[in-house]
């Protein structure tokens, strides 16, 4: 059994299809999980869902057949996103959830991702003893101890209404100003959620792209780059702000009125500003946030902490913590009050409620805020460890702050490099920060060259 062409990391397993992942994985490793689930938290339903990739119904089938196959009651929602399936494993007091989505990736890929009793993604040595089920052998049921299925038509409708609820959402607010929003789906899940929640908020909404067929129209990877239709329709439209969702519904990226893409980490930014008013406390963001956030959190007197990146460190960073908000900088907003994972319809409603709030336009307040320029790179992966890049890197700048808990962070006071490989792709990300572009530019490619010598 090799299973070396799968990404396998906290983030759940990926894969290509037809060139590591294909149903027999998908079948092994959601048994094994419906296995760990059982043992784990005994007589409790895992949560099924998907989102609206092309593989999605036939890896959903056999994700199904394979809970059911080793006595796992079955919670079926069907079509959603991530952060719905989360609050829906709260919901039922499940087991666990098996969300089948690769994210961000591109279309050929897809994905199990695998929750926890308490809405979290598995921590990674959770995910080790579910893994070695696989090795070990799995469990299967006998004739008589087979699963059964029931199906939850109401996840998505309980997950807008849970945004709506939250103390930092004034409704009549935001239906009061009538906002036209242009939104871009990329038709993923978000087709089947997000113009919802924009209805009940009063918004006019001009939208592309919320088919949800999974025919990705562009990279669908919400970074500005890929969102040229998106700030197309704001300009054509005379829109006060554009929202971009990744295919899974757990990322969120605005642009701006105008039609400029103003990078994701902005999302975060904003929806601390509404938070951070309200409630007092710590913010957590990953390694590769950008200052932006810092400085939101240093106008209101509060303190970020650095987590490395993938939604279920931060999550449990922000628990430990007792954080009031967090997230990542990659348009993942956190709010503990909702639940601990990233949550794109959650960002889209406090975005609002900072226009709303503030009285300005989306372009007046980054105006406003400090600039800086982010650059993310990335480089196929060969293979072999990072340290002697890491090594090199550290030698090439011996005053900065080191942080090792993910990679290489380098921090100065208005400027950082972090070099670290990904979990999601078989790539390695080279990602800076800096006042100016050249400056941000000169530290990532010293990044490229310490990788490059190694």
């Amino acid at each position: 059994m090799d299973d070396s062409r799968l990404m396998i990391s906290v983030s759940g397993i990926r894969g290509r299809i037809g060139f590591g992942l294909d149903p027999t994985v998908v079948a092994r490793y959601s048994a094994a999980f419906g296995a760990w689930a059982r043992a784990s938290t005994p007589g409790r339903p895992v949560v099924l869902g998907r989102d609206s990739r092309v593989s999605g119904p036939l890896f959903h089938s056999v994700a199904q057949a394979a809970l059911l196959s080793v006595g796992a009651d079955v919670v079926d929602i069907g079509l959603t996103t991530t952060p719905t399936l989360q609050l829906a494993v709260e919901h039922h007091h499940a087991a666990g959830g098996l969300m089948i989505s690769a994210s961000h990736n591109p279309i050929e890929w897809n994905a199990l991702k695998f929750v926890g009793p308490d809405g979290l993604f598995l921590s990674a040595a959770a995910g080790a003893r579910m893994r070695a089920l696989v090795e070990t052998g799995i469990p299967y049921a006998t004739w008589d101890a087979l699963g059964a299925v029931s199906r939850d038509h109401e996840a998505i409708e309980r997950h807008v209404a849970a945004v709506l609820a939250l103390p930092y959402v004034d409704v009549a607010a935001i239906r009061a100003r009538r906002f036209h929003v242009a939104y871009d789906a990329c038709r993923g899940a978000g087709g089947v959620v997000i113009p919802m929640l924009l209805e009940r908020l009063g918004c006019k909404v001009s939208s592309i792209n919320t088919e949800t067929d999974g025919r990705f129209p562009r990279p669908p990877e919400p970074v500005p780059e890929n969102l040229g239709d998106l700030s197309r329709l704001v300009r054509d439209t005379g829109a006060e702000v554009g929202f971009a969702t990744d295919p899974d519904v757990d990322r969120l990226a605005v642009v701006a009125d105008g039609g400029e893409p103003i990078g994701e980490d902005y999302t975060l930014a904003f929806a601390c500003r509404v938070v951070l008013r309200q409630r007092k406390g710590h913010v957590v963001v990953n390694l590769s946030t950008s200052q932006v956030v810092d400085d939101v959190a240093k106008a209101a007197g509060q303190r970020v902490i650095h987590a490395p990146v993938g939604e279920v460190n931060v999550a449990a960073r922000m628990r430990t913590e007792g954080a009031v908000v967090g997230g990542e900088g990659n348009g993942g907003v956190i709010l503990p009050e909702l639940h601990l994972g990233r949550d794109a319809p959650l960002a889209v409603a406090l975005t609002l409620q900072m226009l709303a709030a503030e009285g300005h336009s989306v372009s007046a307040i980054v105006a406003d805020s400090p600039r800086y320029v982010i650059i993310k790179d990335k480089l196929p992966r060969a293979g072999g460890s990072l340290d002697a890049a890491y090594a090199a890197l550290g030698r090439a700048f011996p005053g900065a702050d080191a942080n090792t808990d993910d990679g290489l962070r380098l921090t100065w006071p208005d400027r950082w490099v972090h070099l670290r490989p990904s979990g999601t792709e078989p790539i390695i990300r080279v990602i800076a920060e800096a006042p100016t572009r050249e400056a941000a530019q000169e530290l990532v490619d010293a990044g490229r060259a310490c990788l490059a010598a190694r």
